[in-house]
Order: C-alpha cells, then structure tokens, then sequence
C-alpha cells in the first residue's frame, strides 16, 4: 500500500518523523521495525506488571515511548510516557489501571503498520539486520577495524545509526550494559573502538554502570563515550557529564544531529 494519507488517517504525525528520518524512502524501510521491537516489549512489560516491578516497568515503557516519538506514534507516546513517570514513582495502582489501554494501541498500530506495507504477516521474533550480524562483538571476538559501538536497548535505534555509519565504519550494536560490558572488556587492549553512543536506561546492566567500568580501567580517553537518552532531566544530565563524556544527545535525534555527535566523540579519539 504504502499510502501516506493512510497514516495520517490512523493518527501517525508523519511530518514530525520525517524531521529524523529525512524521507519517505528511510522511514518505510525501518517502520516495520517499530513492530519488531514492540512484540518483544510486550511480554516484558507484562511480565514486569505482574512481579510489581515497577523499576524495569518504567525502562520498558521509556523504550516503548522513544521508539513511538521516531515513528510519529503521538498517542502512544504520550501513553507510554504516562506510565513510565508513574512506574517511577510506584504507582503500581496506575499501571493496572491503564496497562491494557498501552497494549491496545500498540497492537492497533502494529495493525496499522501491516496494511501500510502490505504485509498480512510480519516477523514473530527480532532478527539480527545484515549489519548487525557482520558487526556486532561477542566477548571473544576483537575488533580489528575503526569501530563505533551503539549501546541501545532499541532495535530501531541500533539499526537507525547503523545505516548511517555502515558505509565509513564498522558498526557494533549492543542491546544492553552488560553485552557492551563485554565488547568493551575484549578491545580493551586496542584502539579500534572509535565511539561509544551509550543509551543511560537500559534493563540488566545501565549506561551508568557501563560508565563506571570505564572509569574504574581508565578507558574513557581510549574509548570516548557520547550519551544518547531519551531522559533530559537536570539531574541525569549532571549525573552523566560528572563523568568525562563527550557530549549527550536527546532522543528522538535525527540523522544531522547524530552525525555531529559522532563526528565530535571521534574527534576526541584521534587526540589521544
């Protein structure tokens, strides 16, 4: 199908995702990650719901919210912002209250999104895109090439950035801390990691843990970090430039604003 008016009928704010995306062409060619992502978020969501576990609840729902904003999702956004803010203050009565009407209109969107594309079926579980296959590091495998890493808990994200840079670097994704902490342990003796875009708000292990590994084996000089986050508050800002990073990025960022950051955090590298 791939008819525009089609999703501004179903309430997708396109104009405001092309300011990232830049054309019709990128965002068609990424939509259907936003369902990929979403499936996978679910379940978690769900499962963090019921444990009353309203710490990793909110995580969820901050990678939901950011994946919305990318796509033009406005409703969504708003929805997954709501209980993210009061999964953080342990409104656990909210997110009872209001989890089924977040699912509601994640699955008719991922409904939306099949028709857009014509597609009657879409994948049931995340695979790995061509680039991340080729790239992304195990804790054996050393990197032998300029490299960034994207430390991200979104797929949309991961490949967002990897598209941009694929063609100039190798492009190395982690979907949490601790996979990050694992490629960052194996290139810890070589200076091939060039830049390290580091989400702060990821389940497992965070971006503030990452960075505390850092400091603790004086890797930041070797391996210079820029923050990527959809959380602009004043205090994780201060918290995240008490350490030395390069610069921090708000969420949602489009192709320019990425490019400046990655081109500044590269440019500390190549100083040391």
């Amino acid at each position: 199908m791939l008819n525009v008016e089609f999703l501004k009928e179903n309430g997708i704010d396109i104009e405001k995702s092309l300011e990232l995306f830049g054309d019709m062409q990128t965002y068609n060619d990424t939509i259907g990650e936003f369902v990929l992502g979403a499936k996978s978020k679910l379940p978690k969501l769900e499962e963090y719901k019921n444990e009353k576990d309203m710490h990793n609840y909110a995580i969820y729902a901050h990678s939901l919210k950011s994946d919305a904003k990318y796509f033009g999702f406005t409703h969504l956004a708003e929805l997954a912002e709501a209980e993210e803010q009061k999964s953080k203050a342990g409104d656990i009565y909210y997110i009872y209250d209001k989890h089924d009407e977040l699912v509601t209109e994640v699955n008719r969107l991922i409904h939306v999104i099949r028709q857009y594309l014509g597609e009657e079926e879409m994948p049931r579980k995340e695979e790995p895109t061509k680039t991340e296959d080729m790239t992304l590091l195990t804790e054996e495998e050393i990197y032998t090439q300029d490299t960034i890493l994207v430390v991200d808990d979104s797929n949309i994200v991961r490949n967002f950035v990897s598209k941009i840079f694929s063609d100039s670097y190798v492009v190395a994704v982690a979907k949490d801390g601790q996979e990050a902490l694992d490629i960052i342990k194996a290139n810890a003796n070589n200076k091939n990691i060039k830049a390290i875009l580091l989400d702060l708000n990821m389940p497992k292990v965070d971006g503030f843990k990452v960075l505390d590994y850092m400091m603790e084996n004086n890797l930041l000089e070797q391996m210079p970090v820029s923050i990527i986050s959809g959380d602009a508050t004043k205090e994780t800002i201060e918290k995240a430039f008490a350490y030395p990073i390069v610069d921090m990025i708000r969420k949602p960022f489009n192709v320019n604003d990425i490019k400046r950051v990655v081109e500044k955090t590269i440019y500390f590298s190549e100083m040391n």
